[in-house]
C-alpha cells in the first residue's frame, strides 16, 4: 500500500511539471523574407532592326536660268507613298538617360506631280519621285525602365527624280538623271522592350532637304535626246511615320534591390 502510494504522488508531480518545462522552451526564431528584386531594363549596346510606314514629300519646282536665275514658278506637288528598310545602332544608358548612334537605309516610293502653272497652264506635268533615303543620326533619350522616348538629329540623303510629261498625251517629254540630295533630318520617337532583347517603337522624323537645281534632258519626243529641256529650281521636305523592330545584344536586365 506505502509503494502505491508513493507511484500515485509521483505521477501527480510529473504531470504539474510538464506545462512548465513546455514553457520553458525557446521560441521559435523569425526569419525576415528576402527582399523583392526590381527587374531594370538595360538600353545599353548594339540593335539590329526593321522599319516600314508612309512618307510624304513637298516638292516645289520653279523654272530657273542654267545660271540659278529665277524666271517662273511652276506650282508644288506630294509625293507620298510606303517605305520599308532597316537600321542598326549603339546606345550607352547611364541611369535613365539614353544617347545612341544609328544609320537607317530604306527604299521609298514616295511620287506625286502637278500640272506646271507657266503659260500655257497645264500643258506639262511635272513629277517627283523618291526611290530611296538613308539617315545618320545621334539620339538623346530618357528611359523609364522598359520604355523609351528618344529626340534624334542629324544627316538625311535622298535619291530623287524629277520628270516632265506632256500633258495631253501622256508621253515622257524630258527626265533628269538619279539626283543624290543631302540634307537634315529632326525626329522624335517612343520605345517599347516587351522582350529582354526585342523592342518595338514607333518614330516620326522631318527632312529638311532645301532647294537644289536640277537639269532635265530630253527623252527624245519632240528634240533630240539627251538636248537640255529645262532648268529647275526644286525645294523639298519629307514627313516620315514609320514602325520599327529591333533586336539588340548587350546586357538585358539587371537584378536590383
Amino acid at each position: 500500500m506505502k509503494t502505491f502510494l508513493l507511484g500515485t504522488v509521483g505521477l501527480f508531480a510529473l504531470s504539474l511539471s510538464a506545462p512548465a518545462s513546455a514553457a520553458d522552451l525557446a521560441a521559435r526564431p523569425y526569419t525576415k523574407a528576402p527582399p523583392m528584386i526590381a527587374p531594370i531594363y538595360d538600353w545599353s549596346g548594339f540593335y539590329i532592326g526593321a522599319n516600314g510606314g508612309w512618307g510624304s514629300a513637298r516638292n516645289c519646282w520653279d523654272f530657273v536660268t542654267p545660271t540659278g536665275t529665277f524666271i517662273g514658278a511652276e506650282g508644288c506637288h506630294d509625293a507620298t507613298g510606303g517605305t520599308a528598310g532597316g537600321q542598326i545602332g549603339y546606345r550607352w544608358q547611364t541611369g535613365t538617360f539614353v544617347v545612341g548612334l544609328e544609320a537607317q537605309g530604306n527604299w521609298a516610293d514616295f511620287k506625286g506631280s502637278n500640272g506646271s502653272l507657266l503659260p500655257p497652264v497645264g500643258l506639262f506635268t511635272n513629277e517627283t519621285k523618291i526611290d530611296a533615303f538613308g539617315l545618320f543620326t545621334g539620339q538623346v533619350g530618357y528611359a523609364w525602365n522598359n520604355a523609351l522616348f528618344y529626340v534624334k538629329g542629324g544627316a538625311a540623303v535622298t535619291a530623287d527624280r524629277h520628270r516632265t510629261f506632256f500633258t495631253p498625251t501622256g508621253d515622257l517629254v524630258a527626265t533628269s538623271n538619279n539626283d543624290t540630295r543631302w540634307g537634315g533630318v529632326a525626329g522624335v520617337g517612343l520605345e517599347y522592350g516587351f522582350a529582354p532583347n526585342w523592342s518595338a517603337a514607333i518614330e516620326y522624323d522631318h527632312m529638311f532637304m532645301d532647294n537644289r537645281n536640277v537639269t532635265l534632258v530630253n527623252a527624245g519626243i519632240s528634240v533630240p535626246a539627251g538636248a537640255v529641256f529645262s532648268n529647275e529650281r526644286v525645294r523639298q521636305d519629307v514627313d516620315l511615320v514609320t514602325v520599327r523592330v529591333n533586336y539588340r545584344w548587350g546586357g538585358p536586365v539587371i537584378a536590383k534591390y
